[in-house]
């Protein structure tokens, strides 16, 4: 029995000296594996560092030869705008400038019927201050409709002029129309 348990003693001293001699191992390898990754992220830092340089030089190159590039077409923008301008003046040398002339037939004065002459007034005016004052009134008077501002609600003045309670902008002049002569 004595014999048994020496001999079990030594095996797991044994064993036991196994396990530390691994663990050892292990940590020795792990520093070993630690000191090497140090190394090789150092030179990838150092590389990547060039690359860098060597990118930033290479970009540094490019916008210098883009902003030649714009220059340049910047210059050739100007000379063009300049033809351009050159050939617009001798076209307005050439071409006086004349002012627009209106359409006679708006421009004729037309006597307004009694129902309208309350609202616009009873002189011959065109066919453009006719309506020119008539939204002078609607808007003095607040009459355009507040939910849609193309519908004008018609009041005491306006409703013999119209003919009914609400009209929009487009039939006022086509309605104000038959009221001149």
């Amino acid at each position: 029995m004595a014999r048994k348990k020496a001999k079990k003693k030594a095996t797991r001293k044994k064993a036991t000296k196994k396990k530390k001699k691994k663990v050892a191992k292990r940590k020795t390898t792990k520093k070993k594996k630690k000191v090497a990754k140090k190394k090789t992220t150092k030179r990838k830092t150092k590389k990547k560092a060039k690359k860098k340089t060597t990118r930033k030089k290479a970009t540094k190159k490019k916008a210098t030869k883009k902003k030649a590039k714009k220059k340049a077409t910047k210059k050739k923008a100007k000379k063009k705008a300049t033809k351009k301008k050159a050939k617009k003046k001798v076209a307005k040398k050439k071409k006086k400038k004349t002012k627009r002339k209106p359409n006679a037939a708006f421009m004729k004065p037309l006597t307004p019927s009694d129902k309208l002459a309350a609202v616009v007034g009873a002189k011959p005016i065109p066919r453009t201050q006719v309506v020119k004052k008539l939204w002078q009134y609607i808007k003095k008077h607040d009459l355009q409709d507040p939910k849609n501002r193309r519908n004008i609600v018609a009041d005491a003045k306006l409703k013999p002029i119209f003919g009914k309670a609400v009209v929009s902008m487009f039939e006022m002049t086509k309605i104000v129309s038959k009221h001149l002569k």
